[in-house]
């Protein structure tokens, strides 16, 4: 099951239309003894108690202020209406499995005393258990892709999986698959970056990871999935959270949806929908998307559930519903089968008042019941409630600790590398400064023992790793740390306070290169929303002052998203991004810094220059044209810092000898693929191979290139390996006008590297 992708592609590309019919097979094969016993319960439930499956409450809302105990609205929650699901962690930090077990050992007492149906509890564990003390924490997703390795995507899933099922939580919110196309978007980090085949693999080997090998028969070690947010949330317009996007039927079709039907035919079991909108189109109301793209269109009997207070919003924000009555009738009738009211009951008794009056058929009822039910039968919470079936002994084992390491080097990018400053000998006198030089807060991002990250400053949490200063301080004889500015925990996650320039500069003195670390702290959701993508005005100024001094400096860029380093890049010697690598960041940066480890990852975004100029490395030619013929000058060009797929190593690669089997196909061949790679420096490295396609002409005017295919590979100095890619005919296809995919005949650019070959589609 690891390497299923491969399988799923060509499945993808072929799928239906927009307004699909149902599929022939389902995305899951249905085990007839699950279905049995959701038949038999089913026949005992009343109206009443099928609404309760089908909502979900926070869990505070269960608990006395800064207690575990229960309030006496828990009482209300499990007894009256017989909610089947409760979410989020206690009192908005982590806590420990033996928590959580006491917790939620409570909570199926009295469902099963209620109903005999054990309760569904879920949490946000997006980069390993992040909800969860003393768990094993990875790199954020975007980091991650950084990696181009699958296979760190499918370990991070298997480790979070035994974790969070430690806390007997048998469902996690992961994994993010939004398309992130606006890089001022505040949820960047949490997904794959701004290509659908890079979101499609690592969601697809993250799935598999988390779930197991079979999604009808999760063992005690495994969790189902929210695959989220469905879909288009990461191309807001504005670049702010939970704004509307814009993209068409066609390309929401062509892109935005490969991941999650990929991840639903890998075996997802729920999916979690976008706040926002698309063209106008709630998408917690848009039963053509829900119902007919999610469900129909790949025969899928998984469970939808909405995101935080969305129904409600449909009414009170987004103003698409008359009242909170007539938002769940949208909603609950487009194809939402759990309701994430987080706060109070009141959804539940006015869809009792919607089944009654008819204007939501009970059959919908019925429907979104049998799947909340499908979803607890696959994970077995019917046989073990209390979850005693499990070893949990390798809990944040040395194991799980090796492979996060391990994630943390794959993922920090080396972006410039002037002079080949690095690696730094370790007697190298370094001076060391910036925000995000002596906090572990900025390593890990948002979902970081809280929502925004900032209880990753506690001791309790993280006071076992290292931050950067002490992970140099380990690898270097001399580093010097001057807080010449630092984050003020008094603010937002913006907010900065100056420290002592004059005793910086002095320091300087005695410094063979100055390291700054910069960035942004940690923050989630519209919490994050910025004006401007710019550096901090501080920071930059920070930099400037130090370059003076004649010291090489090397910048470290710390961040959810990239921001505009124009005005100090070229003052750098130096560039690594680290993103968001996760506790072992620190650890992983010294030892990439001194030598001991080789930089291996490239960029999974398109990391502009200019506020005003944002795009991804999929964009259409017209985009990047300097002039034209005629009165008219035409004058469009892309120029960006860094591109997408960009990063360096400290040893050389070089491609060469690029072959295809054919030099014409069609529909329904497969292309088979060559090139080699030479390790042409001193070191070992591992490099990403990246394969990408150019469709010369087409009837919707094609991208410049799109990412087809990579592999990861390791190569000693003077080693050369030949890499081969089994490329399908109709991964080249496109979503035309129509909205059907279609591969016309043609000419084809492949490339990898800097080798490329042309190959001719014929009818």
């Amino acid at each position: 099951m690891k390497k299923a992708f491969s399988l799923l592609l060509g499945t993808i590309l072929l799928a239906g239309a927009c307004c699909p019919k149902a599929a022939t097979t389902r995305a899951i094969p249905q085990d007839k003894e699950i279905e049995r016993k959701i038949d038999s319960v089913m026949k005992k439930l009343t109206l009443v108690e099928k609404i309760g499956q089908m909502g979900q409450i926070n869990a505070d809302m269960l608990l006395l202020p800064g207690s575990t105990e229960f309030s006496p609205f828990a009482e209300v929650v499990l007894r009256k209406y017989k909610v089947g699901s409760i979410l989020n962690t206690l009192h908005g930090t982590a806590s420990t499995p033996e928590v959580y077990r006491e917790f939620i050992g409570k909570i199926q007492k009295i469902s099963l005393e209620e109903t005999g149906i054990p309760c569904l509890y879920g949490l946000d564990q997006i980069h390993g258990a992040s909800y969860t003390t003393g768990a094993t924490l990875f790199p954020q997703e975007l980091a991650l892709a950084a990696s181009f390795n699958d296979d760190l995507a499918y370990e991070m899933g298997r480790i979070c999986a035994y974790e969070t099922r430690a806390c007997n939580v048998p469902w996690v919110f992961t994994p993010t698959l939004d398309l992130s196309r606006n890089q001022c978007w505040p949820r960047m980090w949490e997904s794959y970056g701004e290509d659908p085949y890079v979101q499609a693999r690592m969601g697809v080997q993250q799935t598999l990871g988390l779930q197991g090998p079979d999604p009808n028969h999760i063992d005690a070690e495994h969790v189902a999935v929210s695959i989220k947010h469905f879909m288009a949330y990461g191309a807001s317009i504005s670049g702010q959270d939970r704004t509307p996007a814009m993209v068409s039927k066609r390309e929401l079709k062509e892109k935005y949806f490969v991941p999650f039907k990929a991840c639903i035919e890998a075996g997802a079991l729920t999916l979690m929908v976008n706040s926002s909108s698309n063209d106008g189109e709630m998408l917690h109301a848009s039963k053509e998307l829900l119902t007919g793209w999610a469900k129909e269109s790949t025969g899928w009997d998984g469970m939808i559930v909405t995101d935080w207070a969305d129904i409600r919003n449909l009414w009170e924000r987004d103003h698409v519903a008359a009242d909170y009555k007539d938002a769940l009738r949208l909603a609950i009738n487009a194809g939402v089968d759990m309701i994430m009211e987080p706060y109070d009951c009141k959804a539940f008794d006015l869809l009792r008042e919607l089944v009654e009056e008819g204007k939501v058929p009970e059959s919908r009822i019925d429907d979104a019941c049998r799947r909340v039910l499908r979803v607890k039968f696959r994970l077995g919470l019917f046989d073990d409630p209390y979850g005693l079936k499990g070893d949990y002994s390798r809990f944040a084992c040395e194991e799980f600790r090796q492979t996060a390491y391990q994630a943390a080097l794959e993922s920090e990018v080396l972006l410039k590398n002037e002079d080949n400053i690095l690696p730094l000998s370790k007697d190298t006198r370094i001076l060391l400064v910036g925000p995000n030089a002596d906090v572990m807060r900025p390593l890990g991002g948002g979902w970081n023992y809280s929502w925004q990250g900032d209880a990753a400053n506690d001791p309790q949490f993280t006071g076992q790793y290292n931050t950067i200063r002490e992970a140099l301080e380990q690898k270097f004889a001399k580093v010097t740390y001057v807080p010449v500015l630092e984050y003020d925990p008094a603010g937002d996650f913006q907010a900065e306070k100056k420290g002592n320039m004059a005793k910086a500069l002095a320091a300087s003195v005695a410094c063979d290169v100055i390291v700054a670390c910069i960035g942004e702290n940690s923050y989630c959701e519209t919490v994050g929303n910025i004006n401007d993508l710019t550096l901090s005005r501080n920071q930059i100024e920070m930099v400037q002052t130090l370059a003076k001094t004649g010291k090489p400096v090397v910048l470290v860029l710390g961040e959810g998203r990239p921001r505009i380093v124009r005005e100090i890049e070229p003052l750098a010697k130096a560039v690594v991004d680290v993103i968001l690598p996760g506790n072992y960041g620190g650890d992983a940066l010294a030892a990439l810094l001194c030598g001991e480890e080789n930089f291996s990852a490239k960029l999974p975004f398109t990391y502009p220059k200019y506020t005003n100029r944002l795009n991804t490395y999929d964009y259409k030619l017209s985009e990047n044209r300097t002039t034209m013929g005629g009165l008219y000058n035409y004058d469009a060009t892309i120029e960006a810092q860094w591109s997408f797929g960009q990063g360096l190593s400290y040893t050389t690669f070089e491609y060469s000898n690029m072959k295809a089997d054919k030099t014409e196909f069609k529909a329904g061949d497969v292309i088979n693929l060559s090139v080699d790679v030479t390790n042409t420096g001193k070191r070992a490295g591992k490099e990403p191979v990246l394969l990408f396609s150019s469709d010369l002409t087409a009837s919707v005017t094609p991208e410049a290139r799109r990412l087809r295919d990579f592999t990861k590979i390791e190569l000693q100095a003077g080693e050369t390996k030949t890499v081969s890619f089994s490329l399908k005919a109709e991964d080249l296809a496109f979503v035309g006008h129509d909205l059907e995919w279609t591969l016309e005949p043609g000419e084809f650019r492949l490339a990898i590297g800097n080798q490329s070959l042309m190959l001719n589609c014929v009818e």
